[in-house]
């Protein structure tokens, strides 16, 4: 669907339905997400392939530790794996899908500290909840919410962390205003996401079904270092995956979308 001048409600609610109808697909064998297209390929985004979660960055050990069902197979990297967790620390997953990551975090916390994951789309909300139920983790919640206007208090959390869900927001530097706002002085972004190494083409971006799969929303580095800038955010540091670009092509019809997308890890701290 091509839809000219789209808007931030077209866009949020074309989101909010494409990613609730994957978190009903408890039993599908491929569940296509981020840059799965309708999931016929079945070599991307399948949650029942664990070498896809490797591609990503996470072990055996990771996937076998978490509920099925929980690794949806929507992220483009592993956060965790930059996000240095400390004993104690209060964690935020922005967009946290079926609680994959903040499952993760909570192994990691070791039953001390807090896990926060919000998303705006009911059934993951739902799904994440019977996921952590199963896991037994008591320090982990998950609570509806947009990531533009999120339902954490000021200044009480140590480490956001995010995978593959900043790019699909229409207002990307809101949500780094706010990621600032819950922010502890001292506390740091650890994101996995995609990014633009050269503009996106306009007529891309008004695609919804490119939008949905990861690629049309991706913000330019340089635009994402302003808005983190402007946010109040120091010691910004964006490192884009080259040998992501194999599995980006795999994420729509047409694989030059690598030639402009491609998967990286971001840092930033607040002073």
């Amino acid at each position: 669907m091509t839809t000219k001048n789209l808007d931030a409600t077209q866009i949020r609610d074309y989101v909010r339905e494409r990613y609730g109808a994957i978190a009903e697909q408890d039993d599908a064998p491929t569940p296509s997400g981020c840059g799965c297209g309708d999931g016929s390929s079945g070599s991307c985004c399948n949650a029942a392939d664990p070498s896809y979660a490797e591609q990503l960055g996470y072990s055996a050990t990771d996937v076998a530790g978490v509920p099925a069902g929980a690794d949806l197979g929507l992220g483009c990297g592993n956060p965790l794996a930059i996000a240095s967790i400390k004993p104690g620390e209060t964690v935020l997953d922005l967009g946290s899908g079926a609680g994959f990551d903040c499952l993760l975090a909570a192994r990691q916390l070791n039953g001390t500290g807090r896990v926060i994951g919000v998303d705006m789309t009911p059934p993951m909300i739902a799904k994440a909840r019977r996921n952590t139920a199963k896991a037994g983790f008591a320090n982990v919640e998950f609570r509806l919410g947009e990531i533009e206007h999120l339902p954490v208090a000021d200044t009480t959390v140590d480490l956001i962390i995010s995978n593959c869900v900043i790019n699909l927001s229409p207002e990307k530097a809101q949500v780094f205003r706010e990621a600032f706002r819950v922010l502890k002085p001292g506390g740091r972004l650890a994101v996995s996401d995609v990014v633009a190494t050269k503009p996106v083409p306009p007529g891309l971006r008004q695609k919804l079904e490119a939008i949905g799969a990861c690629v049309a929303g991706a913000a330019l580095i340089s635009d994402l270092q302003a808005m983190l800038r402007e946010a109040g955010f120091a010691r910004i540091d964006i490192q884009p995956r080259e040998a992501s670009r194999k599995t980006v092509a795999q994420w729509t019809e047409d694989p030059t979308v690598a030639d402009f997308v491609v998967s990286a890890y971001l840092t930033a701290y607040k002073p």
